[in-house]
């Protein structure tokens, strides 16, 4: 994490919008913001909370629950379902897309380069902040076992 945990541009970000609703610059909104954007893809609170724990800082599970729904209201997180598992993942310069297997459930995040370039020139009057892809479908894996029980069938 960065030693001055006010100076990078997402907590400028984050200091505006707390500036801009009158809540508190507190340390621990800071922490967590920067822990989060440590994090490499979409993560579950139990992950993050582990995260905080191996760098010495303690946090309420409350105050991270708090902190998150502050993060995405102010656009630096954003809020995943997949099916009924609840992930985040920074969004400010991250444009994932993901791809979810419908028999097991892995989600693999890839990028796609250009997409945005792809998708904005046919949005009109919308100022795209930031997006999430989600293709649907099976992974190799299950795939694959599904052409082995086929196979054993005949």
């Amino acid at each position: 994490m960065e030693n001055n945990l006010t100076e990078s541009p997402i907590s400028k970000i984050l200091k505006e919008y707390l500036k801009e609703n009158k809540l508190r610059c507190t340390p621990e909104r800071f922490k967590i913001l920067n822990m989060i954007y440590s994090i490499d893809g979409s993560f579950d609170i139990d992950t993050l909370l582990r995260h905080m724990e191996e760098k010495k800082f303690r946090v309420s599970r409350a105050t991270i629950y708090n902190t998150i729904t502050l993060l995405i209201n102010a656009n630096l997180v954003t809020h995943h379902l997949f099916g009924n598992r609840s992930r985040y993942e920074k969004c400010f310069n991250n444009e994932k897309s993901h791809l979810i297997c419908t028999k097991c459930g892995r989600i693999t995040e890839i990028t796609i380069p250009n997409l945005r370039e792809t998708i904005t020139p046919d949005i009109k009057k919308f100022h795209l902040t930031h997006y999430s892809l989600y293709v649907y479908g099976v992974c190799s894996k299950c795939h694959q076992a599904a052409r082995r029980r086929r196979q054993r069938k005949k």
